[in-house]
């Protein structure tokens, strides 16, 4: 079976690498290849929140959209990046709040 990727900083990726995770830590402005290339080879793509406020916002929503491979979006170490809160866009599109 083929293991899942992580796109992200280099020491969050060691504690990925431990877990059987097969990291990526991609050089600034190559972010959204970096998704692409792991989108076409891993059933399972975990991308830092910083790497993925780098990724052109639509790339990034298309990936989340499709069914295969499942992509999350996970918190960074540093945690300067918040994840999003998918429940609350959903509550607004949803018109539950204003």
């Amino acid at each position: 079976m083929v293991a899942p990727v992580y796109i992200g900083d280099e020491a969050s990726a060691a504690g990925w690498r431990l877990a059987g995770v097969r990291v990526v830590v991609p050089e600034e402005g190559v972010e959204a290849a970096a998704l692409a290339a792991a989108l076409g080879r891993a059933p399972l793509v975990l991308l830092s929140s910083a790497v993925a406020a780098r990724i052109p916002e639509a790339a990034a929503r298309a990936a989340q959209a499709a069914l295969a491979p499942l992509t999350l979006i996970v918190p960074d170490l540093a945690g300067d990046v918040p994840v999003p809160d998918v429940a609350a866009r959903l509550r607004h599109q949803l018109g539950l709040e204003g």
